[in-house]
């Protein structure tokens, strides 16, 4: 029989610390929307899980843009062809 004392596990001094004001992972579901554009702005978003509170407004207001131009981007594109107008009465 081996009287070998068993090696104790590390402290708990080891393990770094729990900081709530460090920066976590919101772990938010994007899910794609098919338009690059748009899924770009919204993959940004994640970038805000490696930033302190105060760096997420530089993050949101840069999606907020990105979504705002596509939106105004809509406006610009030509539409389908208006309908003719249909014949006026006969006199």
């Amino acid at each position: 029989m081996d009287d070998a004392v068993p090696e104790t596990p590390p402290a708990a001094e080891d393990e770094p610390a729990y900081d709530p004001a460090a920066p976590a992972p919101l772990n938010v579901p994007r899910t794609p929307t098919g338009d690059a554009g748009v899924d770009a702005a919204l993959d940004r978003l994640g970038d805000a899980d490696h930033l302190a509170t105060d760096g997420h407004l530089e993050v949101y207001e840069d999606v907020h843009r990105g979504l705002r131009d596509a939106l105004t981007a809509l406006d610009v594109r030509p539409g389908p062809p208006a309908p003719p107008t249909p014949p006026g009465p006969r006199s």
